[in-house]
């Protein structure tokens, strides 16, 4: 498995996956819609599985003394590193934010979504969208990608539009507070913990079933 995802990181990764990874740095950027960001991030992936499906690296990993079981777990792997590079990023970003910028008036100020606990969460519910829509999805043909993406994004607008609008109602304003942490937020960073732990192994699993029988 160490050598099948060695291979999936030098072989057949698009080099905008891991430059997209830059996008978290849209979290510093006041008065903008930063949970954009992680579109971006899944962006990055996307190239990557349309280089799949073009260079037909689906057909040649199989050919390897693999199991078909073990492609799907090195993709998976491979994508999980470039969320988690990204939400390491996140993370370290909202803690500077939060801590050393939280009371600048460019974000006291700021009407759209603040970068805290709250904002990892919807980032996380994002990236596990992003697995159980598009992965599973990719896993269902192999080679099929516009439909899959395209419901992704559909869902991530939906996402990015209830994070922006649920800290305006009342008795949630403390799900934007720019520097401190609140019950609220800590909520929402474990709901988005469980859902993307959730949705990726069900999205795994799902897409293993799938890929064994597809007859390639």
């Amino acid at each position: 498995m160490k050598k099948l995802l060695y291979k999936e990181m030098k072989l057949s990764a698009n080099p905008l996956s891991y430059c997209f990874i830059a996008f978290s740095a849209m979290t510093m950027i006041p008065r903008y819609p930063i949970l954009v960001s992680s579109f971006f991030i899944c962006l990055g992936i996307f190239h990557t599985y349309q280089q799949i499906r073009e260079y037909d690296d689906i057909t040649y990993t199989v050919m390897l003394p693999v199991k078909k079981q073990d492609v799907v777990t090195a993709k998976y792997l491979f994508v999980l590193f470039i969320e988690s590079m990204a939400f390491i990023l996140y993370t370290s970003l909202t803690i500077i934010r939060m801590k050393a910028l939280g009371a600048a008036a460019p974000y006291a100020a700021n009407p759209l979504m603040n970068a805290n606990a709250a904002y990892l969460g919807y980032a996380l519910i994002v990236f596990a969208a992003f697995n159980s829509i598009f992965l599973a999805g990719f896993f269902k043909t192999a080679y099929k990608i516009g439909k899959p993406f395209l419901i992704f994004c559909i869902v991530n607008f939906i996402i990015i539009s209830v994070g922006e609008i649920l800290h305006h109602l009342p008795g949630l304003g403390s799900l934007n507070d720019p520097s401190n942490l609140s019950i609220a937020q800590l909520v929402l960073f474990a709901i988005g913990v469980t859902v993307f732990l959730l949705c990726t192994c069900l999205s795994y699993q799902t897409s293993i079933k799938d890929f064994e029988v597809i007859d390639l």
